[in-house]
């Protein structure tokens, strides 16, 4: 039976969350796609997933650019990039190389406008699901929260960012 996970909210920790539940997959023998989504620049945990078998990520933008800073041709651009990783990660799906789909900032996409609907729905609408699911983001999408199974709410009570403190590699990224 394969479910679908939904972490989301202001608070950190929803990629931690998708990552750490990737890890435990893995280190069952399941394989793992990550599909990360409005993520471009170095990240901490690319490395040492990169050393795990059982863990493929697929990420990529046209910009380094936050999606608000973007050009129209960038985001445009990006949005190709995300639709073509998540095509990739159904066809994976469909030879059998995945068990855990971790969507990781699909939420965001998809409310930008840089992630194609019918592809997102279809995937997260087959019943039964093709594979354990786990989509990330800052604000919940009602037909999503709706099929979701789990779902978590990440609420910021206080973070040094709001005092000035930049993002620091290995905590925040």
């Amino acid at each position: 039976m394969n479910l679908l996970h939904v972490y989301f909210g202001s608070g950190k920790g929803k990629t931690t969350a998708a990552l750490g539940l990737a890890l435990r997959a893995a280190g069952h023998g399941q394989k793992v796609v990550i599909v990360q989504f409005l993520k471009g620049r170095p990240s901490g945990e690319l490395g040492p997933l990169a050393l795990i078998d059982k863990i493929t990520v697929l990420r990529g933008q046209a910009s380094p650019r936050f999606s608000k800073q973007m050009t129209p041709g960038e985001r445009e651009q990006t949005r190709l990039i995300h639709d073509e990783n998540l095509k990739r990660a159904i066809g994976l799906i469909d030879n059998g190389e995945c068990d855990l789909l971790v969507l990781d900032e699909a939420l965001d996409a998809y409310m930008l406008g840089m992630l194609d609907e019918a592809l997102l729905r279809g995937l997260l609408e087959e019943d039964p699901l093709c594979a354990e699911l786990v989509i990330t983001g800052h604000a919940p999408v009602d037909w999503i929260m709706n099929r979701a199974d789990y779902v978590t709410e990440m609420v910021k009570v206080k973070h040094p960012y709001d005092d000035g403190v930049k993002a620091r590699a290995g905590i925040e990224y």
